[in-house]
């Protein structure tokens, strides 16, 4: 279905005046991408700089934001965790994405996730609430979750899934920045940007974890971003997805990013030391055709500021 279709069946189903629940995502045929992925990774200590750098690597902001666009800059910012921990995305890593869209002309920028524990607490304690208000720019908004914007939405071709609640503001935003931090995760291996998806998603998330892998592939046939930003400037390395050790973290200054998620999601994957296959989320939404693992079919802009 037409992105314009669905997001006037999504507006209908919102307001009580349609019944079906709206579809829409790309048929799952099986088939694994051939197509080349463009991807920049950057490296260093002013984490500002990286992420322009990462930017303008794949064309600038400009390329992903058009002047007066809705964006949606999704970090992970479910834990109840100050940076150093890296168990949320950086918060100079989101701000200057931010900034990046603000200059790009966006209309509006809005900020969320579905956190695990105590909402107020994830966002102030990241340092995401602080440096946000900081910026005092009006188009700028970081909000919490409204459980009354969940929509239930029809996944076609889903092999796991053949609906799910998610948050509306995640899809209608005319570009969707997903910006994960690259973490260990005890049930998954990593959680990187494809697992980010379950900052927007609602309903009973436990039932999510049994078959995770392909369950997480079907919503990323629904949840599509224009960008993802991968936060690798500490590594949680053990006892994720929530941490708390300073001893398992590892710092690395690196920022990846590319408009294919599987892409951004296997790159990351060697950071750790692995192979992509390792991780089975990636696998399977390669193997749904959402995007390409191969790293022979990867090209990487890579640099060290």
């Amino acid at each position: 279905m037409e992105r314009r279709t669905f997001l006037r069946q999504l507006l209908l189903y919102s307001l009580g005046l349609s019944l079906s629940a709206p579809r829409f995502g790309v048929a799952a045929t099986g088939a694994e991408t051939t197509g080349a992925a463009e991807l920049s990774l950057v490296s260093g200590a002013d984490y500002s700089a990286v992420v322009r750098r990462a930017l303008q690597l794949l064309g600038g902001m400009e390329r992903f934001v058009r002047p007066g666009a809705s964006v949606v800059v999704k970090p992970n910012i479910a834990w109840d965790r100050t940076p150093e921990y890296g168990a949320t995305t950086h918060p100079l890593v989101v701000k200057t994405l931010v900034e990046l869209a603000l200059q790009a002309g966006a209309g509006e920028v809005r900020i969320f996730d579905h956190t695990c524990n105590e909402k107020r607490r994830c966002y102030v304690n990241s340092g995401i609430a602080d440096i946000v208000g900081a910026m005092a720019e009006r188009r700028v908004k970081l909000d919490y979750i409204d459980s009354r914007k969940f929509v239930e939405v029809k996944i076609t071709g889903g092999r796991s899934l053949d609906s799910w609640e998610i948050y509306r503001d995640a899809l209608t935003a005319d570009c969707y920045i997903n910006v994960p931090v690259a973490k260990h995760h005890g049930l998954s291996g990593l959680t990187l940007g494809l697992k980010n998806v379950m900052g927007v998603v609602g309903g009973n998330r436990g039932r999510l974890h049994h078959g995770l892998a392909q369950k997480l592939a079907d919503l990323a046939t629904v949840v599509r971003p224009t960008l993802t930003v991968i936060d690798a400037t500490r590594l949680l390395l053990r006892n994720g997805p929530q941490g708390g050790r300073l001893e398992d973290v590892r710092q690395v200054d690196t920022v990846i990013a590319s408009a294919d998620p599987v892409a951004a999601d296997a790159v990351a994957t060697t950071l750790f030391g692995l192979e992509p296959e390792r991780i089975e989320t990636t696998v399977a939404a390669f193997q749904m055709g959402l995007g390409q693992m191969d790293p022979s079919r990867i090209h990487i802009s890579e640099q060290r500021l």
